[in-house]
């Protein structure tokens, strides 16, 4: 029996890497002698690097960069397959490097973020892949793009420092000065958002909230992000709220398409390419699959929908061990997955859940096993 371990980590409580260790652990104790491979995965948001970097044998590269209030912040992203590089870009311009009390997107910047592509560039990589969720910025990716070469201008021609706040004074972009080598790059941005740049689906009305902006903030940030659009509009021919996740990370995907010619991609899609998890599948009689939890939306661009729709159609089965179910979580049998099973086998505080994740998860494999098991003896 050859068994594939491919879960999401369980945010606060278990790794990717553990939840293969531990349900190799279980397999071997049900089924005595059996094949038993695993590969963390994650859906293009926090953990893809380490994820991608774990299942393919890479390494990561630290370094400081500036933070998105242009502080000096130490970041890191991955590096494998010879030219292959992997990026999160809430690593250097994420909101939790944010103290709370100083969260305006008027006062944050993608910079940093272009840094870690600019050091990728520097060290030779040529295929980026960039994941882009958990941003404190609303800059319109103007900070990434300027780390690159590229200047904003504003009308007495005073390039800008490329803050949320400088949205609105963008009169002209100069391009000339673009890294050269991003032409000879291929750059994939991890997206699951489908919002525009501009409107009431847009970066600012959809995002900015959270990342710390008031109404009234909110309303400076469209302004200058209309401005922006329109600028964009009639230097480069490319309408922004027609591209879909051009809104995401505050705008970044705009900029990453439009100056970068990056290309937009599903976030489980792109790491489960990274990790060849097609060819993973050769050969598997059954993968199991998991999260933290279960529920609708889990078929929206999750690992387990992604894991499942892959098996599926590789003809393999799987089955999902999750932490705890949650409203419709049986839409995921509908994405390639058989059947669910938790890891808590009684009622219990979550704080207890989460001290108690080894154990939970491991006796929940085990009684996972336990139905595999009497299912291949029935007649």
């Amino acid at each position: 029996m050859k068994l594939l371990c491919a879960s999401d980590s369980f945010k606060g409580s278990l790794t990717s890497e553990k939840t293969v260790e531990l349900l190799s652990k279980a397999a071997r104790e049900v089924f005595g002698e059996c094949e038993c491979s695993g590969v963390p995965v994650a859906d293009g948001g926090e953990g893809t690097v380490e994820a991608v970097i774990a299942a393919e044998q890479g390494e990561y590269i630290r370094l400081k960069v500036h933070g998105p209030l242009m502080e000096e912040a130490e970041s890191f992203y991955g590096v494998f397959g010879g030219d292959k590089a992997v990026i999160e870009m809430a690593a250097a311009s994420g909101l939790p490097m944010v103290p709370e009390k100083l969260r305006n997107p008027l006062n944050t910047t993608s910079y940093g973020t272009g840094e870690l592509i600019l050091d990728a560039l520097q060290r030779g990589y040529r295929d980026i892949s960039i994941a882009i969720g958990g941003s404190a910025t609303n800059d319109g990716g103007m900070g990434c793009a300027r780390a690159l070469g590229i200047k904003f201008l504003d009308k007495d021609g005073k390039e800008l420092e490329g803050f949320g706040r400088d949205l609105e004074n963008v009169a002209s972009i100069d391009v000339s000065g673009l890294d050269d080598r991003i032409k000879d790059t291929k750059i994939t941005v991890m997206c699951d958002v489908t919002n525009p740049l501009c409107g009431k689906d847009g970066a600012t009305w959809t995002f900015g909230k959270q990342k710390g902006a008031t109404p009234e903030i909110q309303e400076e940030l469209e302004r200058g992000m209309c401005s922006y659009r329109d600028v964009i509009k009639e230097e480069f021919g490319i309408d922004c709220d027609e591209i879909s996740g051009a809104g995401a990370a505050g705008g970044l995907g705009a900029a990453l398409k439009v100056f970068l010619g990056g290309e937009m991609k599903s976030g489980i899609e792109t790491v489960l390419e990274l990790i060849r998890f097609d060819e993973r599948l050769e050969g598997v009689d059954l993968v199991v699959t998991g999260e933290g939890r279960t529920d609708w939306q889990s078929c929206f661009g999750k690992v387990m929908q992604g894991v499942g729709q892959h098996a599926k159609a590789k003809g393999v089965p799987a089955l999902g061990l999750s932490g705890s179910l949650g409203d419709r979580a049986l839409d995921i049998c509908d994405c390639g997955i058989s059947s669910l099973m938790t890891t808590v086998n009684a009622p219990m505080p979550l704080d207890e859940a989460l001290d108690r994740a080894e154990e939970l998860y491991y006796e929940g494999a085990i009684r996972m096993f336990r139905f595999v098991k009497t299912g291949m003896e029935m007649k």
